[in-house]
């Protein structure tokens, strides 16, 4: 039987971090054991890492592929530019401790894919080891003989406008504005738009794999339900010709000549795979007397670290929701934050700022620089009649790390760069009266 392309489908698995097995052609994934001496169809069997070998089996991430061809099978890399593309260290210039907003980027005027329409807004630490970094993608052009694999981190794709189809060696995923998409540190994939164009926000995690926070007191159910995760079934692609495949390693990009599609596995099995999640599927949990938790209670995935309870990367999202506790001031506080903070808006309006933080654009707050309602925010809120209402029709998330976050040169330089953000604050007055 000789194998052919699998028809898309975007047929899925449900659960988060489960053991998966998928096969697109009947038999062709080994019966009890990973790497037969001769697999079926001729295939080759290939395993796929994501941690060391004795990690905890609890935390272990690897997958086995049943492929056309190995991976190894490519031309030798060159080092081709990084245009925006940037990675850790950031040491183009000085961090600021300046409140910082940003209106969202323009789409590319020229012809841009997913890959040279990425552009570098700030990050942390060094890719070799921990930290971040953020990157808004803008692009107009499908890579249909271009693939691309991140050497350096998982990425974290939050769709703003547009829709990405994202062919993977585990499988096609299809997400839009309100769902997420992980792709695994080392996986291959390329990117198809079927809207034409795409923008989004993506975090590049360099640390621990993202995961399900824990949920302690909260009990077994809340936050991200595990079974909402979803995971694509086997789908392959049995292309030849003259094609690309691009890395990101150790901050730069290489690209190498391969004469086939390299998303040619026909079968695979383990928990090291590419997975999207609807954020609308988010159960919040929230105060029904009075006071604010913190807005821990929002973590969709987190990024630990050696310290327990102090995150590489916590992904947060202040989606729909119900507020009804009494004498409370409902917007988030005023604060200063050990954390840093960068946030994005998917759709709608944010409650604290209803003015100048934009659909597709980002505010970076960082640890300790004071932040929280604007002027107008803060009159209406502290003014408002305190009956249960329900925010709709916003998605606003936060990628908030324990490292400080270093703007890129672009990223102070831009038009995009808010130069006024500092004045939405200017109006508080002094309310005292003692």
């Amino acid at each position: 039987m000789t194998p052919t392309k699998s028809e898309i489908t975007f047929k899925y698995q449900s659960g988060f971090g489960n053991e998966f097995a998928t096969e697109s052609i009947a038999g062709a994934l080994p019966d009890g054991m990973n790497s037969p001496q001769k697999p079926a169809f001729g295939l080759y069997a290939e395993q796929f890492s994501g941690t060391s070998f004795t990690t905890p089996r609890v935390w272990n991430k690897r997958s086995w592929f049943y492929r056309l061809r190995p991976s190894v099978l490519h031309k030798p890399f060159c080092q081709i530019e990084n245009g925006l593309f940037r990675s850790a260290p950031f040491d183009e210039i000085v961090a600021t401790p300046n409140q910082l907003r940003w209106d969202a980027l323009e789409f590319p005027k020229d012809e841009k894919d997913f890959i040279t329409g990425m552009t570098t807004i700030a990050g942390s630490g060094d890719g070799s080891m921990t930290g971040i970094a953020i990157h808004i993608y803008a692009c107009n052009k499908s890579m249909t003989e271009r693939f691309f694999y991140n050497s350096d981190g998982e990425m974290l794709v939050v769709p703003e406008e547009g829709r990405l189809q994202i062919h993977t060696e585990a499988g096609v995923l299809l997400v839009g504005g309100g769902d997420i998409a992980v792709i695994p540190r080392g996986m291959k994939f390329r990117i198809e738009l079927p809207d034409g164009k795409a923008r989004g926000y993506i975090c590049e995690n360099y640390g621990a794999n993202l995961r399900i926070p824990d949920l302690g007191p909260i009990g077994a159910n809340g936050l991200a339900n595990p079974r909402d995760f979803e995971t694509p079934v086997a789908a392959f692609e049995d292309r030849e010709g003259n094609f690309e495949l691009v890395t990101k390693f150790g901050g730069n990009l290489f690209a190498a000549e391969i004469g086939h599609s390299p998303l040619d596995a026909v079968a695979w099995h383990g928990n090291y795979a590419p997975y999207k999640y609807d954020l609308r599927r988010f159960n919040t949990i929230g105060s029904i007397s009075f006071d604010h938790p913190d807005p821990s209670i929002f973590t969709v995935l987190t990024s630990p670290t050696d310290s327990a309870g102090v995150a590489n990367l916590d992904f947060v999202i202040f989606p729909e929701r119900w507020m009804v506790a009494e004498n409370t001031f409902r917007p988030p506080w005023y604060h200063r934050n050990i954390m840093s903070e960068y946030m994005g808006l998917v759709y709608g309006q944010y409650d604290a700022k209803e003015e100048g933080f934009v659909k597709g654009g980002g505010s970076l707050h960082n640890c300790f620089s004071a932040h929280g309602p604007d002027t107008d925010g803060f009159e209406k809120a502290t003014n408002a009649d305190l009956k249960p209402n329900k925010y709709e029709g916003t998605l606003a998330f936060m990628f908030e790390t324990r490292h400080l976050l270093r703007p890129t040169k672009f990223a102070m330089d831009t038009e995009a760069l808010q130069k006024d953000y500092y004045e939405c604050w200017q109006g508080l007055k002094k309310n005292f009266k003692g």
